[in-house]
């Protein structure tokens, strides 16, 4: 009975005490390895994804910054380009302006010339008119003074002084009336 009353005894609920301390020693073993290398990995491989965290997030931020001067450098050009086009088309507008009131003038100054031409044209054209008329006029007077008195007029200085005393008395009478 003894074996039974020593199997009575130990409780198969209860560890025996040499599991316990070989469990003790394995808990211990196992908890300086994890303290003195798998926590020191752990903590390493947090703090490289912290600073790659972090530097993703300054790179970030100064990508950021870099596209915000961009920007305000390609607004500023922008309102330079605007500003630019804007004299531009002023300055041709001027222009146009210009050569607009050059043509004019130019085209003022060719009528003016045409004009003056016609007139001197027009001008001499009255005169061989004039002229043309006071000699058919001046023969057919004397022609008629002939007929008229009955002789003919001989003398061609008498011709021309008669013809041109009836004529400056027609335009006399043009002018008086």
């Amino acid at each position: 009975m003894n074996v039974l009353a020593a199997e009575a005894e130990i409780n198969p609920l209860l560890p025996q005490t040499a599991e316990i301390v070989v469990a003790l020693i394995a808990f211990g073993i196992l908890y300086w390895f994890v303290a003195k290398v798998v926590a020191p990995r752990f903590e390493q491989v947090y703090q490289e994804r912290t600073a790659a965290i972090e530097g993703g997030l300054n790179r970030a931020e100064e990508a950021q910054r870099d596209a915000a001067a961009a920007l305000e450098q390609y607004q500023a050009q922008l309102a330079d380009a605007r500003g630019e086009a804007s004299r531009i088309r002023e300055e041709a507008r001027e222009q146009g302006a210009q050569i607009v009131a050059e043509m004019r003038e130019q085209a003022q100054a060719e009528a003016a010339r045409i004009l003056a031409s016609a007139q001197t044209q027009i001008e001499s054209g009255r005169a061989a008119a004039v002229s043309s008329l006071r000699t058919e006029v001046g023969s057919l007077a004397v022609t008629l003074a002939g007929k008229i008195v009955g002789e003919q007029m001989a003398d061609t200085s008498a011709q021309s002084a008669v013809v041109d005393r009836f004529i400056a008395d027609l335009e006399a009478q043009g002018q008086d009336a």
